[in-house]
């Protein structure tokens, strides 16, 4: 083999090498399934599967920022890995718990209440380790740096196909009303409770004729004449003297 001949084929296994070595961090990524990735269906449970590309630490939290057409109200958590706990944001939900184990995939289930009227659906997604190390497969399109290490590499997306025949938008589920408190019936015993005192004074003093007050109206009234009469009989006895 000549010279130049072996230069070549040592030039050509570097390139192949770099490319292998530069190709294995990019392999990593997060990906999200459904069965029934149609437009408008309802109930439909996504998979997220985010794979890891730490040799060191283990994946504690997936961050889901949620595509247009989906609230965080519209997510109920189906399964994820042991001991990870579910909890909507402003703009998705978090799932996160112990570490999965070095060089482990962490995987989680949502249920989606329906799919909005779209093509395909981007679901931007935060990955981090148990060392603080995040990766953001946050980008629309292809990855913005080429290298794979998970700064800026494409959000996960999933395709729709077109909605069923006469499927609809479902209305957002009717707030409950509060339930009126209805008025106490009185009972037939509160009915015939018996009249306070004072009740029964004023009742029978309107039986029994004139009142307490008007017969000391007129006792008093009998006193001022007889004063008079006996003012009067005194004056003319002066007089006759």
């Amino acid at each position: 083999m000549s010279r130049t001949t072996r230069r070549l084929a040592v030039a050509t296994a570097a390139a192949a090498t770099a490319v292998l070595l530069t190709a294995v961090p990019a392999a990593a990524h997060v990906e999200v399934e459904a069965e029934n990735a149609r437009a408008l269906a309802q109930n439909v449970e996504l998979t997220f599967t985010a794979e890891s590309e730490s040799a060191t630490a283990g994946v504690t939290q997936i961050r889901v920022i949620l595509p247009k057409g989906i609230t965080p109200s519209d997510v109920t958590y189906e399964d994820g890995p042991e001991g990870w706990e579910f909890a909507t944001t402003d703009d998705g939900y978090t799932v996160k718990g112990p570490a999965v184990k070095v060089g482990g995939d962490a995987e989680h289930s949502i249920v989606v209440r329906q799919l909005p009227d779209a093509k395909e659906l981007a679901f931007k997604t935060l990955q981090t380790y148990s060392d603080g190390k995040v990766d953001r497969w946050i980008e629309l399109g292809e990855s913005d740096d080429g290298h794979g290490h998970g700064h800026g590499n494409e959000a996960p997306v999933l395709e729709l196909k077109a909605a069923a025949p006469g499927a609809t938008t479902v209305s957002p589920a009717p707030s409950a009303s509060p339930t009126p408190t209805p008025t106490p019936t009185p009972s037939a015993a509160e009915t015939n409770v018996s009249p306070t005192p004072q009740a029964a004074d004023t009742e029978q003093d309107e039986d029994s004729g004139p009142s307490t007050g008007v017969w000391i109206g007129i006792a008093a009234a009998v006193l001022l004449v007889a004063g008079a009469v006996v003012a009067v009989v005194r004056r003319r006895g002066g007089a006759q003297q």
